[in-house]
């Protein structure tokens, strides 16, 4: 029977991160993944941001991994030529009853060790971004926008020049205890089943990972929280030179419809956030076009309504459910051996390769 040293269930960007930091100790290494390529589930469906790391509870993973893979993220991207750009974000109060919350996200920001951050008055949000309106702002200038597909191209290079093997069209349908690890049942495009042991699983399976885990006897719930997302057309391009976000809801579940950027300066509203079924729906109902004009109207008054239109949509594994509380990211040896990355939501991208790190280290 093939004898792995260590197997990762999922080539999304967390996976490949944990790959590429593994690869080059003559360790071998599997990545599983069930779709035909790499990165083809949520991670290439997301806004692409690297976040400042302010809305997280302080000493939180989410905060910490974040503050930490930030500084990581933009140094890989500046050395590796991964198309990235630090754009700055402003966080925008648009009636004089959200200022107060800019002052928490500000306070927060400051404690999670984000020291660049700033507020600014309307004088000052018109001088820097005047074609947008609001009575105050939050400035966080090192938020920023990456190519996620560069990004994970880079880790799989770095991990396949490490020896590591990238496995696709497999999905992992069972897993047991062995006396010196696990035994992973598989089964692979052909629907043929197929087995082999492994000394250490890194459980990286995003809207599976729940799945994955109580294989093993855990007792995890993800639920699929959607977000879609509209483009823009028609408005000129450094209209607005920054993302522009509204002031975030109180439970954490989404950072509210913002105006995003890509690298090509195309604008982008999204992603909102609706708890549906454990099934993957990436379509866009055309009333959604209607619905983000209205939400974000209020601080980009140059929008109308016939700019904006259905795009694509990403889901969030949140491990929150709609009524619950924060809950931070799992990450942990649920057994000798057997490590769980359960709930990595957004930051998950900026985190990645302070994720990777970290798991490196638990073993």
């Amino acid at each position: 029977m093939e004898k792995a040293d260590i197997t990762i269930i999922g080539a999304g960007v967390i996976g490949l991160a944990i790959a590429a930091e593994m690869a080059g100790q003559g360790l071998n290494i599997f990545v599983l993944e069930k779709n035909p390529a790499h990165g083809g589930g949520i991670s290439s469906r997301n806004s692409e941001v690297i976040h400042g790391g302010l809305y997280y509870p302080e000493g939180s993973q989410k905060a910490r991994l974040c503050f930490t893979g930030r500084h990581m993220l933009y140094e890989i991207a500046a050395k590796n030529s991964i198309p990235h750009k630090k754009t700055g974000k402003l966080i925008v109060a648009v009636t004089p009853d959200e200022i107060e919350e800019l002052d928490r996200l500000y306070k927060n920001g400051l404690q999670n060790g984000v020291s660049s951050i700033s507020l600014i008055s309307k004088r000052n949000i018109v001088r820097i971004e005047p074609n947008i309106q609001a009575e105050a702002a939050l400035y966080s200038p090192e938020t920023g926008i990456i190519s996620a597909h560069d990004l994970m191209n880079y880790f799989l290079t770095q991990a396949v020049n490490g020896k590591v093997h990238l496995v696709c069209n497999t999905e992992v349908t069972g897993i047991e205890k062995e006396a010196d690890g696990y035994q992973i049942i598989a089964r692979n495009a052909k629907g043929e089943s197929f087995e082999f042991s492994s000394a250490v699983v890194i459980n990286c399976a995003g809207l599976s990972s729940d799945t994955i885990a109580n294989m093993m006897g855990g007792n995890y719930k993800l639920h699929y929280c959607k977000g879609d997302y509209c483009s823009i057309s028609g408005v000129k391009q450094a209209m607005v030179q920054r993302l522009i976000y509204p002031v975030p809801a109180k439970n954490h579940v989404g950072l509210g419809v913002h105006l995003t950027l890509d690298l090509n300066g195309r604008y982008k509203l999204g992603p909102d956030t609706t708890y549906i079924e454990r099934f993957e729906d990436y379509n866009v109902a055309p009333e959604k076009a209607a619905q983000f004009y209205q939400s974000t109207s209020k601080f980009l008054p140059f929008l109308k309504e016939e700019n904006v239109h259905p795009d694509m949509a990403g889901i969030r594994p949140k491990l929150q459910g709609p009524n619950d509380d924060f809950c931070d990211f799992v990450i942990q040896e649920d057994a000798p051996g057997f490590i769980n990355l359960v709930g990595i939501e957004s930051p998950g991208l900026t985190a990645s390769p302070a994720i990777a790190r970290f798991v490196k280290e638990m073993l």
